[in-house]
């Protein structure tokens, strides 16, 4: 097991937070690599792998005229929402990009746009990473880039959680 998921479920644990996931060329791996951590049910609520682009319509929500590039932040930070609204959770990820071999929306492959948002603060982030390698290896560090990403957020929200005082 790598450190990164196990540093992130303690994280989302830490800070009392759920987590799920919108997955596009991850297709369901960011999910997967976080359940392989022992207790992640604590946090994980789940994920929607939205692969083909008429699903992140259809299962997130997302509007036609967004998904005209689905290489790009404002996709990305929409799945992240949405993976909040549809999960109910408090935190969610998101991967959407090119693993290649084949160039998609006009980007080569190994570009991907990561994200995440914190419902509970309404606050969040999106990051473009280039990453090399063949497809597995572009496949498994959008997980870990995400995951790094998940870390930065709860750190920058490393404050008390509002829900305490109800």
């Amino acid at each position: 097991m790598h450190a990164l998921q196990a540093e992130a479920i303690a994280a989302c644990r830490a800070a009392r937070r759920t987590v799920a996931t919108a997955e596009s060329l991850t297709a369901g791996l960011v999910s997967a690599t976080l359940a392989d951590v022992p207790g992640a049910s604590a946090v994980l609520r789940g994920g929607v792998v939205a692969y083909a682009t008429e699903l992140k319509h259809a299962l997130l929500g997302l509007e036609p005229g967004l998904l005209e590039h689905v290489v790009s932040a404002p996709v990305a930070a929409a799945m992240a929402q949405a993976a909040c609204r549809v999960a109910g959770a408090d935190l969610g990820l998101a991967t959407t990009g090119v693993a290649g071999p084949d160039w998609l929306d006009g980007q080569p492959p190994g570009t991907v746009w990561i994200a995440v948002h914190d419902a509970v603060t309404g606050s969040g982030r999106t990051e473009l990473v280039h990453l090399p390698g063949d497809r597995d290896e572009v496949r498994r560090a959008s997980v870990q880039a995400v995951l790094r990403l998940l870390l930065e957020q709860l750190a920058d929200n490393d404050l008390p959680d509002p829900r305490a005082r109800e």
